[in-house]
C-alpha cells in the first residue's frame, strides 16, 4: 500500500512538473515575441483607425468595482481624445440578457464623452481568441490597436500577428491586489490553451456570420 501511494505520488510530481515546464515556456515564448509592440504612453504609439476593446465585466463576484474594467475604459478613452484612433470596436461576452459586457461597455464608455457613433459593438467576443479573429474576419480590420492590460495585451497580439493582422497595443493600468495575482495565474495557462489553438487544434471562433463594416 505504502508502495501504491508513493508511486502515485511519484507521477503527480511528474505530471505537476511538466504542467509547470510547459506554462512557463509558453509564456515565455508569446511575451518574448512582443518586443516593441506594446505601448504606454498616447505620445509613442503610433495612429490607427481602430481600437479593439477587449471586453471584462463591470464588477468582481463580490460585487466590487473591477479594475481591469475601469482601467480599459480610461485607456480607451485616452486613445480617442489623443486621436490615435476614430472609432472604439468593443468585443466581449453577451452569453446571456442579464450578462452583456459590450453594452455595459459602451455606456461606460459614452459617460466618458464617447460618441455613440464611434462606439462598434462585438456581441460574440466570448474569448480574446475569438475577438482577435472576428476583429479581422468579420469587421475588416487588419490593423488596429489592441486595448487591455499588459499581459492580455501580449497575448491578443500573439494571436492577431500569427493570423496575419499588424496588431499593437495600448497598455491599461495594471492591477497589482490578490484578484490581479489570481489573473495572472490564469493568465499562464491561458498562453498555453493559445499554443494549442493555434498549432495544434486549428481552433475557429464560436460564430462568425456576416461581415459588419466600420466606416473609413
Amino acid at each position: 500500500m505504502f508502495k501504491s501511494w508513493s508511486t502515485i505520488l511519484s507521477y503527480f510530481i511528474v505530471v505537476y512538473t511538466l504542467i509547470l515546464y510547459i506554462a512557463i515556456a509558453a509564456d515565455a515564448y508569446i511575451s518574448s515575441s512582443n518586443n516593441g509592440l506594446l505601448h504606454d504612453s498616447v505620445l509613442t504609439i503610433p495612429y490607427k483607425k481602430v481600437g479593439l476593446l477587449l471586453g471584462t465585466s463591470k464588477y468582481i463576484t463580490n460585487g466590487t468595482e473591477n479594475l481591469y474594467f475601469s482601467y480599459r475604459i480610461e485607456a480607451a478613452s485616452q486613445l480617442f481624445y489623443s486621436q490615435k484612433i476614430d472609432y472604439i470596436l468593443v468585443s466581449g461576452d453577451n452569453a446571456t440578457k442579464q450578462y452583456n459586457e459590450p453594452i455595459t461597455i459602451k455606456k461606460e464608455l459614452m459617460k466618458h464623452g464617447i460618441p455613440e457613433d464611434r462606439i462598434v459593438l462585438d456581441y460574440a467576443g466570448f474569448r480574446t481568441f475569438d475577438s482577435m479573429i472576428r476583429a479581422k474576419e468579420v469587421f475588416g480590420q487588419r490593423e488596429l490597436i489592441v486595448i487591455s492590460q499588459p499581459f492580455h495585451n501580449e497575448r491578443a497580439i500573439f494571436i492577431g500577428r500569427k493570423n496575419g493582422m499588424d496588431v499593437i497595443g495600448y497598455n491599461a493600468k495594471d492591477v497589482s491586489d490578490y484578484s490581479g495575482f489570481k489573473t495572472q495565474l490564469r493568465e499562464k495557462f491561458a498562453r498555453v490553451k493559445v499554443l494549442l489553438d493555434i498549432y495544434l487544434l486549428n481552433t475557429k471562433p464560436k460564430f462568425l456570420g456576416e461581415k459588419i463594416e466600420i466606416e473609413s
